[in-house]
């Protein structure tokens, strides 16, 4: 029976810890007198290897001496103890976690600008202390719920504030997920950032699942550590489990009746312990199965990635600017918003959420930094092409978002895929602005496609025309004179507006617009407006339609006849003035005449020296054409009964004297 050798992915201390481990290694191995600020990691093979190697563990930056460099360890430190290096001249290397300096970029941006800064975690912590030291302002610490919410008691100004929340890196998962929901209900619109390195949770899940599957597990860490001691307890309750600290504590376990080894180890285990412990176990563990390669088998239990491999995620947090994805090595994995999607409109969690499985391609490995970047959006466009080549081949209609206008045309995205469209076939009308389609959700068909160098062209044109076609057809097979609508004005000219009654456009002169008088169409109504119009004529053969808009009850004759009669004394506004007389408004859309003769009780010989446009007087209403619509009004009709002066006019009218 074949041996099976399984070594936990998350085996060993993270790419952070190991990162500066390797970085006072080489600094020692380049001949540098070395001192670092702390112990660099809690394992006692490391700690005194580096001791037998003449490296110093100081406290503080006063310690140090001026032919030393000085190593910052992976927890970070505040800024001020930078300040304070440079300020003394020394030497110094910043070994800060990669995550931990991000943390404390976040910090520094955003206390910068203002935000009120929140930070989940232990305040004595010395990753903790490195992050507030990196704040502009006074920032908050909370360790759990309870703090939190005696924080907000005590400061009733958040709702006011612009609010940002990080996490120490190893937080626990499901209180941060508490205090979110609890800040994300007290406080408008806070940035939210899911620092937190599940290494430690992730790596006692992954043991246990393992445990359950193996033999026997072989548990490699310090005595004294926790996280490693934790391990063994977890690995116990499943199969028989080893716990040792090197390789020599190997001596003396047989294998030979196990046929399913797991091996993990704790956080403070580095990398080349773990290798020693696989060399020896290759050389000296008694194995059954000769043909057995126990060093190949441990070597391909660690999962290798590279540029432009494709890998399956699974996402771990995800915060306004990234998801963050565990991809099955020791690697980090992130996915910017830019490679999430191409839709300007959305945020990460617009599109991915905790535990979704996502297929992604890398585009960027760092090692140093234990960092790959990976893009969900070029898989999209993959698998989104291929669907594009078939809706090409069947003709059909694709639906996607507008992302933006480009020369000669603007881009679409659809199932992931960018498809171009020209100008000549992105609107029914020319005119219309390319500008006016961004973020909106439109329906296409392709047109072209070009496999091989995944390229595809697309009209949103065709579509609207047969979707355009196909609503006049029904229109015209329902429609009649007097049918209302509600329809949205397309454009304007000068002789009236157009508008779509939904596939269709019908037109209202500008003299049905209103009752009154009216300088432009434009008065009335702008592009964009819903008009309630009705049917006035329809010309099928020429597919024209003519609309009303004005409605019967709003004829001012029709209110003037309702409210006016002859004899009544009426307040009127003058707006023209003529050789005969003036024209007064009574109410808007209804003018009476004055006659010269009816504007006072002697003569005028000119309408303009007694009346102008804009003056208000009062006139009794002396005759009512309906038929015609005319209306006459007298000032004189009200003057005190004097002798009366004759007018030019009446003069010529009178009769002679004999």
């Amino acid at each position: 029976m074949n041996k099976k050798i399984t070594i936990a992915k998350t085996a060993g201390f993270c790419f952070g810890v190991n990162r500066a481990v390797d970085m006072v290694y080489k600094a020692i191995d380049d001949g540098n007198k070395v001192a670092t600020l702390g112990p660099i990691i809690h394992n006692p093979d490391v700690v005194n290897d580096m001791k037998n190697k003449g490296i110093r563990v100081i406290s503080s930056v006063s310690e140090a001496k001026p032919d030393e460099i000085v190593v910052i360890r992976s927890h970070g430190v505040p800024y001020s103890v930078i300040e304070e290096l440079k300020a003394r001249g020394l030497e110094y290397i910043d070994a800060t976690c990669p995550f931990v300096s991000r943390i404390h970029k976040i910090v520094r941006e955003k206390s910068a600008e203002g935000f009120t800064i929140l930070i989940a975690g232990d305040c004595s912590h010395p990753e903790v202390k490195g992050i507030v030291g990196n704040a502009l302002n006074e920032p908050f610490v909370f360790n759990d719920f309870a703090d939190l919410k005696e924080i907000f008691e005590k400061n009733n100004n958040f709702l006011q504030k612009k609010v940002a929340i990080i996490a120490q890196t190893t937080y626990n998962n499901t209180l941060w997920g508490k205090c979110v929901e609890f800040i994300e209900n007290n406080c408008e619109q806070p940035q939210i950032y899911n620092t937190i390195c599940n290494a430690t949770s992730d790596r006692q899940t992954e043991a246990a699942e393992l445990a359950a599957k193996s033999d026997t597990m072989i548990v490699i860490g310090g005595k004294e550590s926790s996280n490693t001691a934790k391990l063994c307890e977890i690995c116990s309750e499943h199969c028989k489990c080893y716990h040792i600290e090197n390789a020599d504590e190997l001596c003396g376990i047989d294998l030979s009746g196990s046929y399913s080894i797991g091996i993990t180890a704790g956080a403070s285990t580095p990398a080349y312990i773990i290798k020693e412990v696989q060399t020896l176990m290759s050389d000296n563990v008694k194995i059954m199965d000769e043909e057995f390669d126990f060093a190949k088998a441990v070597d391909e239990s660690f999962k290798r990635i590279y540029t432009g491999n494709r890998v399956k995620g699974y996402i771990t947090a995800v915060n306004d600017a990234e998801a963050i994805v565990d991809v099955g090595t020791k690697h980090t994995g992130y996915v910017p918003l830019s490679e999430l999607t191409d839709n300007p409109a959305l945020k990460p969690k617009d599109v991915v959420k905790v535990g979704d499985e996502v297929d992604l391609i890398v585009i960027k490995i760092n090692d140093a930094e234990g960092i790959v970047t990976l893009s969900k959006k070029k898989v999209d466009a993959m698998v989104g092409f291929d669907k594009i080549v078939k809706a090409k081949e069947n003709g059909d209609i694709l639906t996607g978002v507008v992302i933006s206008v480009v020369k000669g045309g603007v881009i679409v995205t659809s199932e992931g895929a960018r498809i171009f469209v020209p100008a000549s076939q992105a609107t029914l009308r020319r005119d219309d602005k390319l500008e006016e389609l961004v973020n909106k959700e439109v329906q296409f068909k392709i047109i072209e496609v070009n496999e091989q160098r995944g390229r595809a062209v697309g009209s949103i044109k065709e579509v609207a025309k047969a979707q355009k076609n196909e609503a006049q057809a029904k229109f015209w097979e329902s429609v009649n004179v007097g049918d209302t609508f509600k329809g949205q004005v397309k454009s304007i000219t000068d002789f009236g507006v157009f508008v779509d009654l939904g596939g269709i456009d019908g037109m209202v002169h500008r003299t049905e617009l209103s009752w009154t008088r009216i300088k432009h169409p434009s008065d009335v109504c702008k592009v964009g407006d819903v008009l309630e119009v009705y049917i006035k004529d329809l010309d099928k053969e020429k597919n024209r339609i003519s609309l009303g808009y004005r409605k019967a009850e709003d004829n001012p004759w029709e209110i003037f006849k309702s409210k006016y009669n002859v004899d009544d004394v009426v307040k009127a506004t003058v707006v023209s003035v003529t050789p005969f007389g003036a024209f007064a408004q009574i109410i808007p859309g209804i003018d009476g005449l004055i006659h010269i003769s009816q504007i006072a009780n002697q003569r005028v010989d000119k309408v303009a020296d007694l009346l102008s446009v804009g003056q208000e007087v009062e006139a009794k209403i002396t005759e009512i054409d309906a038929e015609n619509q005319r209306i006459s009004i007298s000032m004189r009709a009200l003057l005190p009964e004097e002798e009366v002066v004759e007018t030019a006019e009446t003069a010529e009218e009178a009769p002679a004297e004999e």
